[in-house]
C-alpha cells in the first residue's frame, strides 16, 4: 500500500518523487553551471514548520522559478548552506510542496501537465485569458481556494501574487484574502536574473553565466485580525520588491533590457 499512497489530491506520492529526482537532474546544472544561482537565507527554510506555509514570490518566467525553488527548499532542508552543491539532496524531496499556476499554463501542451503533477495547484485566472489582460473578468472559481487551503493544510504552497512575469504589476487581492483567512506562516522571496537566463516559459536556455540570485526573507508580521486587505496586499508588495516606490532604484540596464522585452512582446502572443 506505502507505493501507491497518496497526495490529498489524489497524486501517488512514488510518481511524484520520481518526477521530483527525474526533472532535478536534468534542470540542476540550470542554476549550477551553465549558469549560477546565488542563495541567501536558507537556514529560513530549515526553521519552517512542514504545514501551512505560504511562500510568496516576484514572478521572471512560467517554469524555471518554481523549479529552483524545488531546489532550493530541497537542498535547504538537507542541510545546504546557500547553495545547492549535489543533486542527491533531492533523492528523498519533500513531497508536500505545491504551487498555484495558471490553468491554461499548465494544460498548454505535455510537458507542463507531466510537471503539473510534481504539485501544481492550478487555477483560472479572473483578469487575463489567453496571454491578455481582459476587462470582463469571471468570477472566483471557489474550488481554486478550497485547493490552496487543502495544500497548505498538507504542506508548503508557492504563489505569485502578481499573477503575471511582468515586473510592478499590482499584487491580486485573492493572495492577501488567502492569508487573511487561512493565516499562514507568509515567506517572501524576491529573485532575479531567471528573464535574462531563460525564455518566457523557462523551459529553453537563452543565455548563460548570469547570475541568479534567490533572497529568502524573514517571514512577514501580519496581524490577521486587524490589518485590512489592503494593508496586506502593500505588505506583499514591499516584501517581494514590486512596490511602486522600488521603481526609483532600479538600475538603468534593468530598465532597458524590459523595454527591449516589451518591444518584441507582441510577437510571443
Amino acid at each position: 500500500m506505502g507505493l501507491f499512497k497518496r497526495n490529498p489530491f489524489g497524486h501517488i506520492l512514488f510518481v511524484k518523487r520520481w518526477l521530483i529526482r527525474i526533472f532535478g537532474g536534468i534542470t540542476h546544472r540550470r542554476y549550477r553551471g551553465f549558469n549560477e544561482l546565488q542563495i541567501e537565507g536558507s537556514e529560513i527554510i530549515r526553521n519552517l514548520p512542514d504545514t501551512n506555509v505560504l511562500f510568496i514570490s516576484n514572478h521572471q518566467t512560467y517554469f524555471a522559478d518554481v523549479v529552483a525553488m524545488f531546489h532550493v527548499f530541497n537542498a535547504s532542508l538537507k542541510g545546504r548552506e546557500n547553495n545547492i552543491k549535489d543533486v542527491l539532496y533531492l533523492w528523498n524531496p519533500k513531497l508536500n510542496i505545491y504551487y498555484v499556476a495558471a490553468k491554461e499554463t499548465m494544460q498548454a501542451g505535455l510537458l507542463p501537465r507531466i510537471m503539473a503533477y510534481a504539485g501544481a495547484i492550478s487555477v483560472e485566472r479572473t483578469w487575463r485569458a489567453k496571454g491578455k489582460d481582459v476587462s470582463d473578468k469571471k468570477d472566483v472559481n471557489p474550488n481554486d481556494t478550497e485547493n490552496i487551503k487543502i495544500a497548505l493544510k498538507d504542506g508548503w504552497v508557492i504563489t505569485f501574487p502578481q499573477g503575471t512575469t511582468k515586473s510592478f504589476k499590482p499584487v491580486r487581492k485573492g493572495t492577501a484574502h488567502i492569508i487573511k483567512e487561512h493565516r499562514p506562516i507568509v515567506v517572501p522571496i524576491v529573485i532575479d536574473g531567471f528573464r535574462r537566463s531563460f525564455d518566457k516559459k523557462g523551459l529553453r536556455m537563452k543565455k548563460k553565466g548570469i547570475l541568479q540570485s534567490f533572497i529568502i526573507k524573514e517571514p512577514l508580521k501580519i496581524d490577521y485580525d486587524n490589518d485590512s486587505i489592503d494593508e496586506i496586499v502593500e505588505k506583499v508588495e514591499f516584501a517581494i520588491e514590486q512596490h511602486c516606490s522600488f521603481l526609483k532604484v532600479i538600475p538603468v540596464e534593468e530598465i532597458e533590457e524590459q523595454e527591449k522585452l516589451n518591444k518584441f512582446r507582441k510577437w510571443e502572443y
